[in-house]
């Protein structure tokens, strides 16, 4: 199982089976490694509805034919009706082929009126377990997300001013006993500018293995 950071908060993770892509802001992304016409996946998971998480979502899902995975309100912003959909909501699980969703909260803005934001916790069926938290702010109610399955990875936005800040980011991994960390949602713009060497420093310091992916770099998952 691979994952593929595709910049800002992007990312796509492929079991060998199934593709599954993240928050796919890639158009208007200076960043990002891949355009949103080259995006093959066979499932979209939103975290919310701002533009640099929902960004491409709707295209993609046309013409792909992906899934699409989140809070009734961002469905219902697609353009073309996804040719399947997944709602759920804050504190539901969902059992796909490619392991149990659980939708967890987040603490943010969801950028459509009636929603919120979300993070996923993903029990992949290989016993891999991926955390993905959205943008989000830090807060206690992660360790009791810790306590649903043991956490493989966590992937955390470390950019601050609108999420948490490196600082934050490595309590959240502690909080959520994650053994390994992917920092994502930083440098994108000035306003979030961060250096993921520093990021990484204090998360070995508190005992988490940090991976710093650059944009279009792959990483195996592996428990």
């Amino acid at each position: 199982m691979k994952l593929t950071f595709y910049g800002h908060a992007c990312f796509l993770i492929d079991t060998g089976r199934e593709k599954l892509l993240f928050d796919p802001f890639l158009t208007g992304n200076g960043s990002a490694s891949i355009r949103a016409e080259d995006v093959d996946c066979d499932y979209i998971l939103l975290s919310h509805a701002h533009g640099d998480h929902f960004g491409d979502a709707d295209a993609i899902a046309a013409r792909t034919g992906a899934a699409v995975v989140a809070v009734p309100e961002v469905l219902g912003l697609f353009e073309h009706a996804p040719k399947t959909a997944w709602p759920m909501n804050l504190g539901g699980s969902l059992a796909l082929p490619f392991g149990r969703v659980h939708m967890v909260p987040a603490l943010h803005s969801s950028g459509v009126a009636g929603g919120v934001a979300c993070g996923f916790l993903i029990c992949f069926a290989d016993g891999v377990n991926v955390y993905y938290s959205g943008d989000t702010a830090l807060f206690g109610d992660m360790a009791l997300i810790g306590r649903k399955a043991p956490i493989h990875y966590a992937v955390l936005p470390i950019g601050d001013n609108y999420t948490m800040g490196p600082a934050d980011a490595v309590e959240a991994a502690k909080l959520l006993g994650a053994a390994r960390v992917i920092p994502i949602h930083y440098n994108t713009w000035p306003v979030i500018a961060q250096d993921p060497a520093v990021f990484a420093a204090l998360a070995e310091k508190a005992g988490v293995a940090p991976h710093v992916l650059a944009p279009g770099e792959t990483l195996t998952l592996e428990k």
